[in-house]
């Protein structure tokens, strides 16, 4: 499995990290979720061409809570486009089929501030460390 480039310790700015769908779809659930968490770890903006489904991003978020540290890591911000009511089939929905084809944005806690979210637009403000 490759890993994302890091930024150089000089510069100045914030990284990052477009993870498109076809990256994610070969990997289990936990190496997703340690591919996110490693990234926001190191003060990375992660976000998600698909998504995660319904019980992954519950496990991110549980992973999420052992590993807060005051002096270290703060937690997550964690913003996903709403499911749009006409993108999935009747059948689907009957079946209670849930598709994860939606944008998410992760980030640190204390670095990613939500603005603004609608169904079209999550609009952030994201500050240095």
């Amino acid at each position: 499995m490759s890993t994302v480039p890091e930024v150089t310790p000089g510069d100045d700015g914030v990284q990052i990290d477009l993870i498109s769908g076809a990256r994610m779809e070969g990997l289990a659930s936990m190496e997703k979720i340690r591919l996110i968490l490693d990234g926001v770890r190191d003060g990375n903006i992660v976000i998600l061409e698909e998504g995660l489904s319904p019980d992954e991003e519950s496990k991110l978020i549980e992973v999420t809570m052992t590993e807060i540290s005051p002096d270290e890591f703060n937690g997550i911000e964690i913003e996903t486009y709403p499911q749009s009511k006409g993108g999935q089939g009747f059948l689907g929905r009957l079946m209670g089929k849930e598709t994860t084809k939606k944008l998410t944005v992760i980030g640190p806690a204390n670095q990613i501030q939500t603005l603004h979210k609608d169904e079209n637009l999550i609009s952030a403000l994201v500050s240095r460390k």
